[in-house]
């Protein structure tokens, strides 16, 4: 579409030779262009000003020819004056409707390192002994949408599944929770992953170590996968849990769907885990269990390690039927994610690696302290307070909160542990955040590292720690300061 409007907008303002002006019915083809893209990709935001522009342009056209012949008229439109100032806005307009685009791509995932191709499977679940607390039905159960990814044998010319099957019912909560309108997230529907539904399992090994992934406050199941993919590349299974309550909202197959609360409350119960001084917050009018909504989440967890035992060996039909080696569990997960996954590694033996990014440890992690190898990536305190200057938010309390916590576990471990610090690291940066948006740095959303570059450093570190306490491979990347990745300072604890 942008190729054929730059050529009308030259043919109309070209003084074509009489025998020539017919190449002007060009712009009627930019008209069926667009349909065409419409029609074969759907209609896309974006676009809007390349629709405008190429509507535009017909008209012109049209009217280009319903006045060449009325003299004085057809002086005055094609006048220096008007042409040059058609040409400029032209130009302009040309020039947006090709940026946008590119600032708001209907995104994709690079190739991801390892020698598997990814695929993947979702389930429903559900706790029928725990209540669900964040709706108002006191006879509502807890019930989790999982998705899986695994390593699979090569699919090439299979299709991509969706990056998230249920886009526009949870980008619509999850913009209105961030006080944005829904368009702008609106391509998510059209955005693909590397991995194939339903693939065969690949049959390398007869199984392969269990990763389970949690999500951020108000995210959804698929905001880490960039991370995701690479470590299912490099022979993991990785399973996500959408949990209602920290997901924007969670879409159930009969349609029903479980929100988050309001932000401020979702903090206020967050927050009292970690936070001294913290009001003890009321959920739908009833005190929470342990004070806040973290040991609630946590019990998710053991949900579904119990789940996927059962998978693993009761579903001689399933994809996954024999494939999961829970003797090899670990879990990791960013901000809450990384909060719940501190507390269930601490309630929960069964998970044997932990891997926390850029989140504050609860007091009762804190106190009790962990034994099994964990590893945090975060950044210092300098990057938290330029992403407030930036982009708003870290005031002081809750950075002392995160970082001291943080440190404090790590300083405790009974066994090994690996704190990670990565200069131009912003929160964003440990989600999939530069991938939806390229220029989010430019925009103080993302840090001022590259968004690539900061996601291999995440993923090679990620891979590392799994490789060595899960595979019992050697990492020479946690060995000491690497001179691949100079950004990172690596602090190591070996008992």
């Amino acid at each position: 579409m942008v190729l054929e409007n730059l050529l009308t907008l030259i043919l109309l303002v070209a003084p074509l030779p009489d025998g020539m002006r017919w190449l002007r019915v060009v712009a009627a083809f930019g008209l069926l262009i667009a349909v065409a893209q419409v029609l074969i990709e759907g209609p896309r935001w974006q676009m809007v000003p390349a629709y405008l522009l190429t509507l535009s342009l017909v008209l012109a056209w049209l009217l280009g020819n319903l006045v060449s012949a009325q003299g004085f008229a057809g002086q005055i439109l094609t006048s220096r004056a008007v042409t040059g100032a058609g040409l400029g806005l032209g130009l302009l307009a040309l020039a947006i409707s090709a940026a946008m685009p590119l600032v708001f791509p209907v995104f994709g995932f690079p190739q991801p390192g390892g020698p598997y191709a990814i695929g993947t499977v979702t389930y429903h679940w559900t706790d029928a002994a725990r209540p669900e607390i964040f709706v108002a039905d006191p006879d509502a159960r807890r019930e989790l949408m999982v998705q899986i990814w695994y390593p699979a044998s090569g699919e090439g010319s299979s299709p991509r599944a969706p990056y998230m099957a249920d886009a526009d019912a949870v980008t619509a909560v999850f913009a209105g929770l961030q006080q944005l309108p829904d368009f702008l997230f609106g391509h998510f529907k059209y955005a693909t992953t590397n991995a194939v539904a339903s693939a065969p399992v690949a049959a390398d090994l007869p199984s392969y170590p269990v990763l389970l992934y949690l999500e951020g406050a108000t995210g959804f199941r698929q905001m880490g996968m960039f991370q995701v993919e690479e470590l299912v590349s490099h022979g993991y299974i990785v399973v996500a849990l959408d949990q209602p309550g920290a997901a924007a909202t969670v879409v159930f197959p009969d349609g029903h769907q479980v929100a988050a609360p309001p932000v401020a409350d979702l903090k206020a119960m967050i927050g009292a885990s970690y936070m001294q001084g913290n009001s003890k917050p009321l959920l739908n009018g009833r005190p929470l269990q342990g004070g806040s909504i973290i040991p609630y989440l946590v019990q998710d967890v053991s949900f579904a390690l119990d789940q996927l035992a059962m998978l693993n060996g009761t579903d001689p039909d399933g994809i996954l039927y024999g494939r999961l080696d829970l003797q090899r569990a670990g879990v990791f997960g960013m901000s809450l994610g990384g909060i719940v996954a501190g507390q269930a590694c601490l309630r929960d033996a069964r998970l044997k690696a932990c891997l926390m990014m850029d989140a504050p440890m609860t007091f009762d992690v804190v106190e009790a302290g962990l034994r099994q190898p964990s590893m945090w990536i975060t950044r210092d305190a300098a990057w938290m307070r330029l992403e407030r200057e930036r982009s708003g938010g870290w005031p002081e309390d809750e950075i002392a909160a995160h970082l001291t916590t943080m440190r404090a576990v790590y300083e405790g471990l009974a066994g090994p542990g690996y704190f990670v610090e990565v200069a131009g690291m912003f929160h964003s940066n440990f989600m999939d955040l530069p991938n939806w948006l390229p220029l989010a740095s430019l925009l103080g959303l993302s840090g001022p590292i590259d968004g690539r570059r900061g996601h291999r450093m995440v993923n090679a570190y990620s891979l590392a720690f799994f490789d060595s306490h899960l595979k019992q491979e050697p990492a020479v990347l946690l060995e000491g300061q690497s001179e691949q990745y100079p950004e990172v300072l690596l602090q190591t604890r070996l008992p």
